[in-house]
């Protein structure tokens, strides 16, 4: 408008002002279009944390929010067929101390994530039918209406197939796990017209093709702004594996990495661009009774070690364990020869590495489970600058 103004002060001619105009109007517009594409820029890569607000209160000094673009605030339960805050009141301190977070980094969004692998035995009932979808979806988006928060995410582990002992799961999972998502999506929208604000679905999905055979994960992306690929505990029977190798490694045979979920989920029908590579910030401690190549062999236990802080500080090269790097999966592995153990994590190399291929493959981004896991953020610094 001042500018504007301007214009019209000079002595030009109708046509040179009409010229003058147009020009300033172009400019404006492209400026306005380069603001716009900086902004997405800025908002690609995403960097997803998952934060454990189940555990109790979370100090939020220790969250680096300027180097995050989305809380995922892990877990909302499923009980009577509703979204239910299991401590509404350690919930909504949480909740008030992450919204502090924005004054950080106002771009930051939070979501309630609903499930987990304890917390998904009762997604299969609460989702049968379409009276019950509507019951479903409207008391999740009640949660971040309540209290402001950006979206919802699902963690339903799993939908047609076991999860933790005890989980209710049917065949008709499949077409329900998509029309969830359809019922959540519309209530998002109405919120999204009541707050003029944009409302976010996402979900967290098994790392490995074989969830693609319960699930329609094609139909499903439609409402869905994001895809979490838990690229992590790629268990293999009672073998020891990676449990996190960015390609199938050559010391034993498997179908289970996240370069095979990449390509199974996209050529199911998700774009890359939904898919967000997930990283784990622990590590999975296996035994074996005798240690020979360990890679490949039978594993007589397994245990999860949180997390990434320690096994750098006080595991790699340390207490008879010594490290190894398999090339081909892109992974590392400490081996103990005393006790028979074997430990798969993530360090920064591999990260660098899983950061390279979401860049060359024009995924959304990353996400790690869990905040509190390397509290020196060993990895997460590695995230940030192999994102740039």
């Amino acid at each position: 408008m001042y500018l504007f103004k301007k214009i019209k002060t000079f002595p030009f001619s109708s046509a040179l002002l009409s010229v003058a105009f147009s020009s300033f109007l172009l400019t404006s517009c492209g400026s306005a279009d380069k603001n716009e594409q900086q902004s997405e820029t800025k908002s690609w890569p995403v960097v997803i944390g998952y934060v454990g607000g189940f555990k109790g209160l979370i100090n939020t000094d220790d969250i680096k929010a300027e180097k995050l673009t989305h809380i995922n605030y892990a877990f909302v339960d499923v009980k009577g067929g509703k979204a239910f805050l299991t401590n509404e009141k350690t919930d909504s301190t949480n909740f008030r101390k992450l919204k502090l977070l924005k004054d950080k980094n106002p771009e930051l969004k939070l979501l309630i994530s609903i499930g987990g692998w304890a917390w998904s035995e009762n997604f299969s009932d609460a989702v049968l039918t379409d009276s019950s979808r509507k019951i479903f979806a409207r008391s999740s988006v009640d949660i971040i209406k309540k209290y402001d928060l950006d979206g919802v995410d699902i963690d339903w582990e799993y939908p047609g197939m076991p999860g933790e002992e005890g989980n209710v799961f049917r065949p008709e999972d499949k077409q329900n796990f998509t029309l969830m998502f359809q019922e959540i999506r519309h209530e998002l929208d109405r919120l999204e017209k009541e707050t003029n604000q944009k409302k976010l679905l996402t979900t967290a999905v098994a790392g490995f093709a074989s969830f693609l055979n319960v699930t329609e994960m094609g139909k499903a992306q439609e409402y869905l702004d994001y895809v979490n690929l838990m690229t992590y505990d790629l268990f293999q029977g009672d073998t020891v594996v990676h449990h996190a190798s960015l390609y199938p490694s050559k010391m034993y045979k498997s179908e289970r990495s996240a370069d095979d979920a990449f390509k199974a989920f996209t050529a199911a029908g998700v774009p890359a661009g939904k898919l967000v590579m997930g990283l784990p910030f622990y590590g999975r401690m296996f035994k074996v009774s005798k240690l020979e190549k360990g890679l490949g062999q039978k594993q007589i236990s397994q245990e999860y070690i949180d997390g990434y802080t320690y096994i750098k500080d006080s595991l790699v090269n340390k207490k008879g364990f010594r490290e190894y790097r398999d090339t081909v999966a892109k992974a590392p592995y400490l081996m103990n020869a005393a006790t028979g153990a074997i430990l798969s994590y993530d360090d920064e190399e591999s990260v660098r590495e899983k950061c390279r291929y979401v860049l060359d493959h024009k995924m959304a981004g990353v996400m790690f489970w869990e905040s509190t896991s390397d509290s020196k953020n060993y990895l997460l610094d590695e995230i940030d600058k192999s994102l740039k």
